[in-house]
């Protein structure tokens, strides 16, 4: 009977400590699960950024400051969240320039930070695409870049000028958006040259990867237009999208036909041109492009029907090639969608640009009409 009550016993002490370790232990669930944890690396150092404040934003209504935590030596921090279902964003600031990540609760985050500096050597161009159509009295232009920052150790290109643009003297700029190798865009300004017409900087950082900038702007126009290229950095694609009722000409002999699927619209290229003035053309005449998508999926059958060059490798399996490698003379073809990855990238920022400056245009018209204006 005695060994009876023991057994007992032991069983209400086991049953009591299983309670008590699953009390405590439930609130440190509840917490992981309201929770966003992570670790900042700083990647110019292969070290843990100690001693980093990390702003937590929430998304869907606006940019909400909803708390902040800073690292710890191991670069690690913890941050409680209010709304479990929402999106947040991720900021840490390090030496005056943002890394933001995209986040939600219970989700571990790796936030990459660099070094930066006014200097900063191996920045590239990987490829430009300029896309333009007559609206009336106007030439309307959308001016995209892609810009491959490979410095070694890496680090962040940051400053007043970090990337320069050279336009028509008479153009006047709309807008300018940009974004960085995390896939964040955003609007910035453009900062006009004084004593140099259509020359403009923008100091949007240039982190590590790829940079992407669409500049829009209009041209006063009846019926002729002229442009003389000139790039910061050395360029290694040139692409100028017309509609086919449009006319095009150019001294030099660098620029190739890039054959289009679609009649409405043509495509000229030029390949590895140098930093500095490049080659100048003319366009003439009216008509408007085709939407965006209609565009790219037009580029794609045109290039899936192009067969490789023999003796040229494929892309490996599952890896996209930078624009560097994608040659719109029409060259490396073994792997076409691959290859063909950069435009379509693009394009799809051009349009997203398109989306986000109605938007803003809109928003910046109906407060107008508010205010009486």
């Amino acid at each position: 009977m005695s060994q009876l009550r023991k057994s007992v016993r032991r069983l209400w002490r086991a049953r009591t400590s299983l309670a008590l370790v699953l009390a405590a232990c439930f609130p440190s669930v509840a917490c992981c699960k309201t929770d966003i944890t992570g670790a900042v690396r700083n990647q110019s150092r292969r070290l843990p950024a100690a001693g980093e404040e990390v702003i937590l934003f929430r998304l869907g209504h606006g940019l909400r400051q909803e708390g902040h935590a800073r690292t710890s030596a191991r670069g690690t921090f913890v941050v409680h969240v209010r709304h479990r279902a929402e999106a947040y964003l991720l900021r840490v600031v390090h030496q005056g320039v943002a890394y933001e990540r995209r986040a939600s609760a219970g989700q571990p985050i790796l936030i990459e930070v660099f070094d930066s500096a006014t200097h900063v050597a191996n920045i590239t161009g990987t490829i430009e695409i300029l896309r333009t159509a007559r609206n009336g009295n106007l030439l309307q232009l959308s001016d995209l870049y892609e810009i491959k920052n490979e410095s070694a150790p890496p680090l962040t290109a940051a400053g007043d000028k970090t990337f320069e643009v050279y336009l028509p003297a008479n153009a006047r700029m709309d807008s300018v958006l940009a974004a960085s190798s995390d896939g964040i865009g955003t609007q910035i300004r453009a900062t006009a040259v004084p004593g140099q017409a259509g020359h403009f900087t923008v100091s949007f950082p240039l982190r590590p990867g790829l940079t992407k900038f669409a500049f829009h702007y209009d041209l006063p126009y009846d019926g002729h237009a002229a442009f003389q290229t000139e790039h910061a950095y050395p360029l290694q694609q040139f692409a100028l999208m017309i509609p086919s009722t449009m006319q095009f000409s150019s001294p030099s002999g660098v620029f190739e036909i890039l054959p289009v699927a679609r009649g409405d619209y043509r495509v000229r290229a030029a390949s590895h041109l140098a930093a500095g003035k490049g080659p100048w053309f003319e366009i003439s005449g009216s008509g408007s492009l085709p939407p965006l998508k209609e565009q790219a999926r037009s580029l794609a059958r045109a290039l899936s029907r192009t067969p490789s060059p023999p003796g040229e490798s494929a892309v490996a399996p599952g890896v996209w090639p930078s624009a560097a490698s994608f040659d719109l003379g029409l060259r490396q073809r073994a792997s076409h969608r691959r290859a063909l990855a950069p435009v379509l990238v693009m394009l799809a920022f051009l349009a997203v640009c398109a989306v986000l400056i109605w938007r803003t245009s809109r928003a910046r018209s109906l407060t107008r009409r508010g205010l009486g204006f």
